[in-house]
């Protein structure tokens, strides 16, 4: 059992339908068929979205997937039109909003590894593969692979796990060209994100990409389109490099504050129960907004306000 343990209702904006509400996002389409997607603070841990918000995590998000999409300006387009809120909007919706071009959406999410962990740690310790990719022997939690390797997985719903897939999965569903493309560009992403975070002190250990194509009566319905968040704690796993230290668990800038505290026996909630988990206490919360501060200001070099 997972989920929501308390799903928001939908805000009502003049001009907006709602069309999703997601384990942090909710979308929305306005008058020009545009859509436009919300950050809230909400977090999710062990499948399940939890009833307590982590102040400032939607905004901290949205700003860096842009500062992101700066970056890679030169390497892939991406959906974002503006940032302006709708008018008629909550004020507490500034700094959460990306209003995006509507895209056909590649039904993978685009992975790409540097290091060893997490589900790819699993296949690796049972069949010295990841995805299906034959890896060396010896490598442990948090080492460093020989080169960057493509991992693609579907896209689960809310309360479901991703599932990883053989690339040739991907070439079966997308085709062929569209699946190379898709790995080209995942690496090189990848491989530019892992350089500017490696001059900050900070490990890119491996990350998720979703990517889209223009609607067909665009100008050009081939291009490749970078879409939802890129390179935020929550699609990535970003380590300190001073810290790293293969072998054991590395740390993170991320949920992990949240994690040890619900698998831990102060929560008193067991995850493999039906009960959903409770409340987080303050000082887990103020631990994990520290954490998604020190990410954006280490990352981009200013402050956050």
């Amino acid at each position: 059992m997972s989920g929501f343990v308390e799903k928001p209702e939908p805000v009502q904006v003049p001009g907006l339908v709602h069309v999703h509400t997601g384990k942090v996002r909710d979308l929305y389409r306005d008058r020009d068929d545009r859509l436009v997607m919300v950050a809230s603070d909400r977090v999710s841990a062990y499948d399940w979205v939890l009833p307590t918000e982590i102040p400032d995590k939607g905004r901290i998000l949205t700003q860096l997937s842009m500062w992101w999409f700066d970056q890679l300006a030169d390497l892939v387009g991406n959906h974002v039109l503006s940032t302006d809120v709708p008018e008629g909007a909550p004020a507490d919706w500034a700094g959460r909003v990306m209003v995006c071009r509507p895209l056909r959406m590649a039904p993978v999410e685009c992975v790409a590894r540097g290091y060893l962990t997490g589900s790819g740690l699993v296949e690796y310790r049972q069949s010295r593969t990841v995805c299906g990719l034959a890896l060396p022997e010896g490598l442990e939690d948090g080492s460093e692979l020989p080169a960057p390797i493509f991992t693609p997985a579907t896209k689960a719903d809310v309360g479901e796990h991703d599932e990883n897939v053989p690339y040739e999965e991907v070439a079966r569903r997308v085709g062929a060209e569209t699946a190379a493309r898709l790995r080209q560009t995942t690496l090189a992403v990848y491989g530019r994100a892992r350089d500017i975070a490696r001059e900050r002190g900070i490990i890119l250990a491996d990350t998720k990409f979703e990517f889209g194509f223009p609607e067909e009566s665009e100008e050009d319905p081939d291009e490749l389109v970078l879409a939802d968040e890129v390179l935020t704690p929550d699609s990535s796993r970003f380590w300190p490099a001073d810290l790293w230290e293969p072998g054991r668990a590395q740390q993170s800038f991320d949920k992990q504050f949240v994690r040890d505290w619900l698998g831990g026996p102060e929560s008193g909630w067991d995850r493999n129960g039906e009960l959903p988990p409770p409340p987080l206490p303050a000082k887990t919360v103020e631990q994990t907004r520290e954490k998604y501060v020190e990410a954006y200001e280490r990352l981009t070099g200013t402050p956050w306000s």
